[in-house]
């Protein structure tokens, strides 16, 4: 927030000065009338602003001071037990200020009675907000007063209390401010404020967690808000050999890395030309003679994805582990390293046609843009898989894919489209174009490749960040930003994973046994 008056003419909010104390002693006395003598001695407020000054604004109104904000900067560590106003303040002498803590402590917000109603409040808890944000910390807390507790000391605790006021039951002037403002409440506290009688001496310690906070790393790090994504709309076509499979591929992943794409993304299958080779055999064994190469083409992936700086996610390829057949796909990280992941919904044809079997891993993955999952064709239509994935933090799901009809693709893309708004996350799908007259049981595919966000105002209003055209070879490069996604989860119309009824139903992994040989 700007230290002007740009937001009304007669408003300004600025850095408390020394030369305020009258005007602010005087502001303390009214508004805190029902606790005599609580005011800032002139010596405390100059030592507030000598440690911390960016901490310390107040608003006025056609220069007359009409509210005050202060606070310190403390160590996490301080909060994990009990504290009192003393305590966090250090005797009153803010000796505990650290300017590399990270939490910012609220030690004072107060608007003169004259002035409430015009939202002034909210004005000084923006201010903390972004400094919060621009100092990199990890959110906001401070005691909260409940000055009406009082009235209902004799009936119940402030614990009930306090689930009253949050269900519009009782009416507390400051802890509905403070809820309105993204508060949330972490625990009662006793004996905080010595004096305080209208709260019975109890308060309410008050959360906000930034966001955007990053946690400091002594080591060079590549993490981006902004991430480019390189969908792969593969044309299959007849190769005489892997070689030449392998020269398309990279082809297509020059073309991408050349516009520094983060990700280059194929689709499920994208192998499956050089099936022909085994089209004399049955469906089931030429589908196990192109699992022969799945180990040299993850290794060639490997090699690509270092020597063009660009994450790989390799759609997926037979595989046969233990004599059963599976369909598995490879992430080759730009650092070298190599992991897999598995469909694990087969569809009935290819239980039918193939004997293929399910996987059982499911996972997300860290990567130097963030967390992300990546869910084969099929998986995608099971709301489940995203919603674990979403509990582990994934903000990009990956989905390729493999349909030979439009039906079919219809179902790929709408439960993509649901997983983006229930999950809060981007969702790349790409898949395969065109038609194999030589493979068997691989005769067309019908594709349109896409980038889908959820629907909110920050995003599309249609949820689609960008589209491919259907049944075209060709790359969809596309930036998706992951702040977007956390102001979604903060503040979005509606926050589906934040209002999920947890209190009625849970959703987590079975642990998986090994079977004793």
């Amino acid at each position: 927030m700007h230290m002007d008056n740009t937001q009304s003419e007669n408003i300004s909010l600025s850095y408390l000065q020394p030369s305020d104390y009258k005007a602010l002693k005087a502001a303390m006395i009214e508004a805190y009338r029902s606790m005599p003598g609580s005011f800032w001695a002139e010596s405390q407020i100059e030592t507030l602003i000598t440690k911390f000054p960016a901490g310390q604004v107040v608003i006025k109104i056609n220069d007359q001071l009409a509210g005050c904000a202060l606070s310190i900067i403390v160590d996490d560590a301080e909060l994990e037990g009990e504290h009192t106003y003393k305590d966090i303040t250090t005797n009153f002498t803010f000796e505990n200020h650290n300017d590399s803590g990270d939490m910012l402590y609220g030690i004072d917000v107060f608007i003169k009675p004259e002035f409430r109603g015009l939202r002034l409040g909210r004005r000084l808890y923006d201010y903390r907000k972004e400094l919060c944000e621009k100092l990199n910390l990890k959110g906001i807390v401070f005691g909260g007063r409940i000055p009406n507790y009082h009235k209902y000391a004799d009936q119940m605790g402030p614990k009930e209390y306090l689930e009253k006021v949050k269900l519009k039951e009782i009416y507390d002037p400051v802890l509905n401010f403070q809820l309105a403002n993204d508060f949330h409440p972490a625990r009662i506290m006793k004996n905080y404020l010595e004096g305080d009688s209208a709260s019975s001496e109890f308060a309410v310690l008050l959360e906000w967690n930034n966001i955007f906070y990053e946690k400091p790393n002594k080591e060079a790090s590549t993490n981006k808000t902004i991430v480019r994504l390189g969908l792969i709309q593969w044309q299959m076509r007849l190769y005489d050999n892997l070689d030449e499979l392998m020269q398309q591929a990279e082809y297509f992943i020059d073309a991408v890395s050349g516009y520094r794409s983060d990700f280059a993304l194929f689709p499920e299958l994208f192998n499956a030309p050089l099936m022909a080779e085994f089209n004399h055999l049955s469906e089931a064994q030429a589908v196990r003679g192109l699992a022969k190469y799945t180990d040299e083409i993850v290794k060639r992936f490997g090699q690509l994805s270092v020597s063009y700086n660009i994450n790989i996610i390799t759609g997926s390829m037979p595989m046969v582990k233990n004599d059963k057949l599976y369909n598995v796909g490879y992430l080759c990280k730009r650092d070298g390293s190599i992991e897999s992941y598995e469909k694990l919904h087969i569809s009935p044809l290819e239980a039918k046609v193939w004997g293929m079997q399910g996987g059982n891993i499911l996972k997300s993955f860290d990567t130097d843009c963030g967390k992300i999952g990546i869910l084969i064709c099929y998986d995608v239509e099971f709301p489940e898989l995203s919603r674990l994935l979403a509990n582990e933090g994934m903000d990009i799901l990956f989905v390729p894919f493999l349909t030979d009809t439009q039906n079919g693709y219809s179902r790929v893309r709408n439960c993509a489209m649901a997983r983006a708004i229930e999950n809060e996350c981007y969702v790349a799908m790409a898949g395969s174009v065109g038609n194999l007259p030589k493979v068997h049981n691989m005769d067309m595919q019908y594709a349109q490749s896409m980038v889908i966000t959820p629907c909110d105002f920050p995003f599309p209003s249609n949820g689609i960040k960008a589209e491919a055209t259907p049944n075209n070879e060709m790359t969809l490069i596309a930036d998706v930003d992951i702040s977007l996604l956390r102001e979604l989860n903060q503040f979005g119309s509606v926050q589906n994973l934040k209002d999920r009824r947890t209190d009625l139903f849970d959703l987590r992994k079975k642990t998986t046994r090994k079977k004793k040989s």
